[in-house]
């Protein structure tokens, strides 16, 4: 009897030990579950908070940004009928982007009197830090006399994947990016044209030779507003 009572000791330890293993692994693996479930959420999360970003000969979608005055402008609209576009990422406190203002008046000047149908310039300011009220003045100061438009959130910096100012984007009559990049390869002494070239030959409907489609923009960095739960991975 003795020996008896001692198995059915034995065996009802061993059975609440047995019990309690099953019920702690039962709870961990429900525990991995509930975490490879919520990593998987929160990446659907992020993938779903990366920002939309254009490439090359894609059709460039439409967006509306407003000037220093306060008024409205839809690039649809600005880039009816033209030729050719060039949405431009410009600064007031940057010297680089300075160092450029009088080229661009020049260029901008060369391709209105040379075609009859005008390219359309187009400047879009994204710092953070630079207000209205400054891109006014600079814009009055060295004679901008295409629409300069605020990004606000960089929105749209974030679209055309604009890192520095001045970086440039050209597109087509049919607004197609054909470029992206630099404006020519020196703030100073410029010996090669980038973006000049590349609108003679969207004017002529002639295509950019793939090595010359995109450049490294050099300037200073675009100053952008803190976003919240949005993947900036490239």
């Amino acid at each position: 009897m003795r020996n008896l009572n001692l198995f059915t000791h034995f065996f009802s330890k061993s059975r609440f030990f047995v019990e309690k293993s099953l019920l702690a692994f039962t709870s961990f693996r429900c525990m991995c579950v509930a975490i490879a479930i919520f990593i998987g959420i929160t990446a659907v999360g992020v993938t779903k908070e990366k920002p939309e970003k254009v490439e090359l000969d894609t059709i460039i979608k439409d967006f509306t940004l407003k000037d220093a005055d306060g008024t409205s402008h839809a690039l649809y609209q600005l880039s009816e009928e033209k030729p050719a576009t060039v949405v431009m990422f410009l600064a007031t406190q940057c010297p680089i982007a300075t160092d450029y203002a009088e080229r661009i008046v020049a260029l901008v000047k060369t391709y209105n009197e040379k075609h009859e149908k005008k390219v359309q310039f187009i400047g879009i300011n994204s710092n953070k830090q630079e207000t209205i009220e400054e891109i006014a003045e600079y814009s009055k100061k060295h004679g901008f006399e295409f629409p300069v438009l605020k990004d606000p959130e960089n929105k749209i910096a974030d679209y055309f994947g604009a890192k520095r100012t001045p970086e440039v984007f050209l597109l087509d009559a049919k607004r197609v990016l054909r470029y992206a990049g630099a404006i020519d390869n020196s703030p100073k002494e410029p010996t090669k044209h980038y973006l000049k070239d590349a609108l003679d030959l969207v004017i002529a409907g002639k295509d950019i030779p793939e090595k010359s489609k995109k450049t490294r923009a050099v300037g200073c960095t675009i100053k952008r507003v803190r976003k919240k739960d949005v993947d900036r991975t490239p």
